[in-house]
């Protein structure tokens, strides 16, 4: 039974809490205050050691069944609590929305924090600002020089008063002066009080801007050392340039040791197999390492150096057995040649029979139009407006739905069917880490942000016929931004839901993917997942953009145990490490080293089996490998792809009109229709409108949850049209899975469950 005691948003009691499958639910005491949501074992521990904390202000509250109650904070953290009984459920219900909305407003009024440094973002005032600031100082200032005057005045009357009241010897002229000290007492007084308010005004101002002003003067002396530590990077990087040049001009090769701060100069690739390589192992390789997200880059390295040694600290040494040079290039090209390209890229491919049925699509989008944007009318523009509801410009934005975006990781999905027909396992594993690769193949100059989609809105794409797989995604949730995909292929299925957190710090923006990608063979069973690694985007202020992508990812086959460890090694300046490296080791379930894989994500990963290994003198592991196949190499973009915004073929085939499909699907959304047809301006002025109606149906729903509540009701949360909620039993996770109707829907026209989201 609960032991809760209700006091406006602040609730405590118990609850049970989901722990685990083999414990189920725990009875857990539960504090609602602040905001903040925590538990802890027992009352006792409510002093000393908190349990877990969910911020009610992004978080979203849903209820299952009776008693059932489901707290999310953007996919990082979920409880799943059960109350006593459907009453006491009602009364946590009511008071965890209250909270909400109390931190909601809170968030609104506050200077917003990084979530995960506690990095203050100060708002620098302008000049108008400054001199309101000073004004009101002076203004204050010449209140308590007016107070003095007047107490010394007031002071001085009634000191001769007294003294007057003194030497006076007449009753009568007593009485009169006692009433003239009672006056003068009593202004001495008036201007006394009116002079301890000005000194407390006085006070509570200068205490509140000048803790505004030591914040502002930290930001500025904080901005002043990036600013030195980025010119003093760049005169190192300009003297290493000059260098180069100059031993390039005269004939002097470039060695090793010529300076620390040379970058890495990329071997011929007819050498590749004679060198060594190092691989990236896991940190403990006999361990559970299940979707760790060991991703340590709290402080980017892009301006950093790179000690030799940390780089290595976890690595293994791999050579390949030595075969004469034509054995190996017939290895080569017969490892090449097993790899199937998509018939819709094949040049010929309109010359036979079976393609002429076929749909002929699109082979360009209209050029990029050149539109310079101010940024700074766009931000004194939104000076002093609340961040959710300013309107981002199309300008940032390229003609692509997030819905779309991600079903581009499907670009090299021959590569899955490739792995379809491995018979063995860790064979089938790296060519399944290859195809993770892939899909980061996109991002190199891809920099414009995707329209976020609207809820509600989805995305089909179905490619059966030429390329053998057919998906769906829909944005399943607002707030936080959620997004759903399963696709189908003839040998395989894939399904993952995304959403993701986001680090700005100053000079680039992190971007942190959550949720779990899923991948099953339909012959084996075998079933992987994996997480994303983080991307991030570089130049944010000044400078060209560039995206690169790092960390380290493990993809488990759920099955029989095997393992891949994948590392991603961020940019440096000072590595010489070949850019947009990405090596890994392939291990069964005994943690024995099977494949390793090399490669960069944006041109191509090769692999190779292990024949033998060993241990070093070092301690390290020595792979001795077999001949390195292609299991990815990147295609070329179209010609002229940087006038349309980088996009690949299968990119530009995305967004082409389509009959039949969904009302809601992205490619019958209005702002990003205008956009592709260079039509921007239209595009923006159809965008506000598009969000202020989503907006509208937001508040709708908000108030009539508020009405069911003040009724005692229960209102049901928004449910996504083609997927469902449920836990997956793979993972233990709650998440959104892919109810089976779409397609059916399709067949039959039969759109009434979709909701109206368009213009």
């Amino acid at each position: 039974m609960s032991e809760a005691k209700h006091h406006q948003a602040n609730y405590k009691g118990w609850l049970y809490k989901w722990t685990n499958y083999l414990k189920g639910y725990q009875k857990r005491w539960f504090v609602l205050q602040n905001g903040l949501l925590s538990y802890y074992r027992n009352q006792a521990e409510m002093a000393h050691t908190c349990r877990g904390t969910i911020n009610l202000a992004n978080a979203s509250i849903q209820t299952e069944d009776s008693t059932t109650i489901v707290i999310s904070n953007g996919g990082a953290q979920t409880f799943h609590l059960k109350a006593a009984s459907e009453v006491d459920r009602q009364k946590w219900i009511m008071a965890l929305e209250l909270a909400k909305t109390e931190a909601k407003k809170m968030a609104d009024a506050v200077i917003v924090l990084d979530s995960e440094s506690d990095e203050e973002e100060v708002q620098q005032p302008d000049k108008a600002e400054l001199n309101i600031m000073l004004h009101n100082l002076s203004v204050k200032l010449q209140d308590l020089n007016t107070c003095n005057d007047l107490i010394a005045k007031h002071g001085h009357a009634l000191t001769k008063t007294l003294s007057e009241l003194e030497a006076t010897h007449n009753p009568a002229d007593a009485a009169s002066n006692m009433k003239s000290v009672q006056e003068r007492a009593t202004l001495f007084r008036i201007t006394v009080n009116a002079m301890i308010n000005a000194c407390s005004e006085f006070n509570q101002l200068s205490q509140t801007q000048g803790k505004r002003w030591q914040k502002m003067i930290q930001h500025e002396q904080e901005q002043k050392l990036k600013l030195e530590e980025m010119v003093e990077q760049l005169a190192k990087n300009v003297v290493s340039l000059e260098k180069k040049a100059r031993m390039s001009i005269s004939g002097i090769p470039i060695r090793e040791t010529d300076s620390e701060d040379d970058e890495f100069v990329d071997a011929p690739e007819h050498q590749l197999e004679d060198r060594e390589l190092m691989v990236a192992l896991p940190p403990h390789t006999s361990s559970e390492m299940m979707h760790r997200r060991t991703d340590s880059m709290e402080s980017y390295p892009d301006m950093s150096s790179e000690s030799d040694s940390e780089s290595s600290a976890n690595e293994a040494r791999v050579y390949m057995t030595k075969t004469s040079p034509k054995k190996r290039e017939h290895q080569r090209t017969s490892s090449q040649d097993k790899i199937r390209l998509p018939k819709s890229t094949s040049s010929d491919s309109h010359g036979s029979d079976t393609s002429l049925t076929r749909r002929k699509r699109r082979r360009r989008i209209p050029d990029k139009p050149n539109i310079s944007l101010n940024l700074w009318s766009f931000m004194k523009n939104a000076i002093g407006k609340e961040l959710s509801k300013i309107p981002m410009p199309v300008n940032f934005n390229e003609p692509l739905s997030m819905l779309q975006r991600i079903m581009e990781e499907m670009e090299y999905s021959e590569i899955l069917d490739q792995a379809s027909k491995c018979a063995d396992s860790a064979e089938q594993m790296a060519w399944v880490a290859a195809f993770t690769v892939s899909a980061y193949a996109t991002t190199l100059f891809r920099v414009g942000k995707p329209f976020n989609p609207l809820l509600g809105e989805t995305f089909e794409f179905d490619r059966m016929e030429d390329l053998g797989w057919k998906g769906i995604s829909e944005q399943v949730s607002h707030h936080p931004p959620m997004l759903a995909m399963h696709i189908d292929g003839r040998d395989w299925s894939t399904w993952q839901e995304f959403t993701m957190t986001t680090k700005f710090r100053g000079r680039y923006l992190q971007i942190i993917p959550m949720g779990i990608a899923h991948l099953v063979f339909h012959k084996t069973g075998h079933h992987y997942t994996w997480r994303k690694v983080t991307t991030t985007v570089n130049n944010i202020i000044v400078g060209k953009l560039w995206v690169d992508n790092h960390g380290e990812m493990d993809i488990t086959n759920h099955t029989n145990g095997d393992k891949c460890h994948l590392k991603y090694s961020a940019y440096s300046y000072f590595s010489r490490e070949n850019p947009r490296k990405v090596t890994g080791v392939v291990t069964d379930v005994q943690g024995n080293a099977k494949w390793v894989l090399t490669g960069t994500w944006d041109q191509k990963m090769e692999a190779a089996q292990i024949i033998h290994a060993e241990e070093s003198n070092k301690g390290k592991p020595v792979f001795e490998t077999g001949p390195h196949k292609t299991m990815w190499k990147v295609r070329p973009p179209p010609p002229g792809s940087e006038r349309i915004y980088f996009f690949n073929q299968l990119t530009i085939e995305m967004n082409e009109p389509e009959e039949g499909v969904a009302p809601t699907d992205s490619r019958n959304r209005p702002d990003q229709r205008l956009m592709e047809e260079g039509q921007w301006d239209e595009a923006n002025r159809v965008k506000v409108r598009l969000e202020e109606k989503q907006r509208e149906v937001r508040k709708q729903r908000e108030a009539e949850a508020e009405k069911a509540r003040a009724e005692g009701l229960d209102y049901p949360p928004y449910k996504p049209t083609w997927f469902q909620k449920e836990r997956d039993v793979t993972t233990g996770a709650l998440m959104h899975v892919y109810n089976k109707q779409y397609w059916d829907c399709k067949d039959r026209q039969d759109w009434h469950m979709c909701p109206d989201i368009f213009l």
